[in-house]
């Protein structure tokens, strides 16, 4: 039988998680537990219909949201992300998670794996439209805004040739032992140029119209979609990425 456990766990604000007991015939993939990182402005409950999907193939899933959705420093949310993992491993009796990250969660994810002992923790890193060179949109937001982003410090982060961007896309892309995936759109308004959501030195990118040309999914889509879901499963499982491109 599996016994599910409800949670409310605290960081610098309220953050919404829910952590599934596993039979314990569970296979060693399946008792490690898996974390969405949340995009900015998106609250926890957004991302459910994802860690449903997570849960029915038998995952533990607990859902971080970015401090101050995603309006803080960057580099508070990793922080706030790596007292959350803590959180979780220690509920789930586990030494290391999964991560799968939308938008800037990519960003506070890989913050978190290359500064604060994420490298560790984390068997799997897999990013869902994160702008991992930044975006352009960010620099028309600094422009619109004054030039200070209407003063939201993630969105000066995620500025195309930002300091912050810099020093995280320093040396090796891929830290530590740590599988990185990268999966992305053409069809992203937000990540621009849409390359910018790839990552080099053996991280695997794949760009869903790549396998899927007529998949039409959207920045936003992108946790929700069946096929870029299908690429999920592989990255977690370690398999070759293989869009399943007529899943709903």
């Amino acid at each position: 039988m599996v016994r599910r456990i409800s949670a409310v766990c605290i960081s610098s604000l309220v953050v919404a998680c829910a952590i599934s007991a596993l039979p314990a015939t569970a296979t060693a993939a399946t008792e490690r537990p898996v974390v969405v990182v949340a995009g900015t402005f998106g609250p926890a409950f957004f991302y459910e219909p994802l860690a449903g999907r997570l849960r029915a193939d038998g995952r533990r899933v607990a859902v971080f949201q970015l401090t101050g959705l995603g309006t803080a420093d960057i580099r508070v949310s990793a922080r706030d992300l790596d007292r959350f993992v803590d959180d979780v491993r220690a509920a789930a009796g586990a030494s290391q998670v999964d991560l799968v990250a939308h938008s800037q969660g990519g960003l506070v994810a890989r913050q978190y794996i290359k500064n604060e002992g994420g490298a560790r923790e984390v068997a799997n890193l897999v990013n869902l439209s994160a702008p991992n060179r930044g975006t352009v949109v960010a620099n028309i937001a600094d422009f619109f805004g004054g030039g200070d982003c209407l003063r939201i410090v993630a969105c000066q982060q995620m500025k195309v040739g930002s300091t912050f961007l810099e020093g995280l896309n320093a040396g090796d892309d891929t830290v530590g032992a740590v599988r990185y995936t990268n999966l992305y759109t053409g069809f992203d308004a937000l990540v621009r140029p849409i390359d910018n959501a790839r990552m080099s030195d053996g991280a695997t990118n794949v760009l869903v119209q790549s396998q899927c040309p007529y998949r039409a999914v959207v920045h936003l889509g992108m946790p929700f979609d069946g096929a870029v879901y299908s690429g999920v499963q592989d990255a977690l499982q370690g398999r070759q990425i293989t869009l399943d491109c007529f899943r709903g």
